[in-house]
């Protein structure tokens, strides 16, 4: 009995012997993995951001000396991206990294306008915007209407031309009159049957002549078909003439002065578009009547250089022409054919 009683407590002390051996080995183990991980410069497993820093300043310590990028001197924990463009040698970012610049919405595109030359005294200059000088009719462009005839007398009619020494003359319809514009036009008329005849638009044909309609002379008329016919299908042309006056005339109207001038072009080539007169150190264009005058009711100009824009942009400059009422003052200037 003795004997069972003290051998349980040995076999305690042995499996508490055995047992706190393996304890014992593990705290030690610890112990030396902790002491190797608190090291200066252990590569143990702690987690530390100061790895992570020091790779950014290896980076930075091996650039090539004077490449001219400044040393950062917070250096970012994150290690720098490899797609970052390297500054230039001069400090500037390159050209891969410059954004390229668009265009602000706010800002025109610039553009260059055709300049208008200066008139010459006796010379000639080109206008802008030519097309839209020519009004309802335009040269060059094919018309139809009809024809009809009028005795003319002696040529004189609407335009205040005066007679008229050649009676191939015509009356443009009220609405293709436009105010005068058509004066002094030279119209190529083409019958149905082939016949053909250049006129002068000297008159205004007033209502109901029709739009594209052409009141001829009876002289002009007889040359395109027998008067009996009376109203003939045409197509008619405006034309830049190769005969034309050598030089065109200026006429002040009965009653000008300088408070008050009326200015009419005789003679022109082509269709005058606008009439300008010097004022005040600038051209000042006068309103143009349905009896074919410039008129100024100020007097501004009267007297003063005078230039006229034809139907093609050329402007013509004439100088020296002091008021005479009602007298033809030839110049020295005439618009070129086209």
């Amino acid at each position: 009995m003795k004997a069972t009683k003290h051998a349980a407590p040995q076999s305690n002390r042995r499996r508490g012997l055995i047992m706190g051996i393996p304890l014992a080995l593990v705290a030690v183990g610890v112990l030396v993995f902790l002491a190797f991980a608190l090291l200066p410069g252990s590569g143990g497993g702690a987690v530390s951001a100061e790895p992570a820093a020091a790779s950014v300043a290896a980076t930075e310590s091996s650039a090539p000396p004077g490449d001219g990028a400044p040393a950062d001197p917070t250096p970012s924990a994150a290690a720098p991206s490899v797609t970052s463009p390297a500054p230039s040698a001069t400090g500037t970012p390159s050209p891969s990294a410059t954004p390229t610049p668009r265009p602000s919405a706010t800002t025109a595109t610039p553009t260059t306008a055709a300049p208008t030359p200066a008139a010459a005294t006796t010379g000639a200059g080109a206008a802008p915007a030519a097309a839209s000088l020519a009004g309802r009719i335009k040269p060059g462009t094919n018309y139809q209407g009809v024809a009809t005839s009028y005795d003319a007398a002696d040529g004189n009619g609407a335009c205040s031309f005066g007679p008229s020494g050649d009676m191939m003359i015509a009356a443009m319809n009220h609405t293709d009159y436009e105010t005068s514009k058509a004066c002094g036009a030279s119209v190529l008329v083409r019958a149905a049957n082939g016949a053909s005849i250049t006129v002068r638009i000297v008159n205004e044909c007033p209502l109901p002549c029709a739009p594209g309609q052409l009141d001829l002379s009876h002289e002009a008329f007889a040359k395109l078909a027998d008067l009996s016919v009376g109203r003939l299908p045409i197509t008619w042309t405006v034309l830049s003439p190769g005969t034309a006056p050598a030089t065109m005339s200026i006429r002040y109207k009965a009653g000008s002065s300088q408070w008050w001038c009326g200015i009419q072009v005789i003679g022109h080539r082509n269709p005058v578009a606008a009439l300008e007169v010097q004022s005040g150190g600038g051209w000042r264009q006068l309103t143009r009547t349905d009896y074919n005058y410039f008129l100024s009711p100020d007097g501004s100009g009267c007297g003063g250089s005078i230039r006229v824009t034809d139907v093609y942009g050329e402007q013509l400059t004439v100088d020296g022409l002091a008021v005479k009422p009602d007298v033809v003052q030839p110049t020295r200037v005439q618009f070129a054919r086209h």
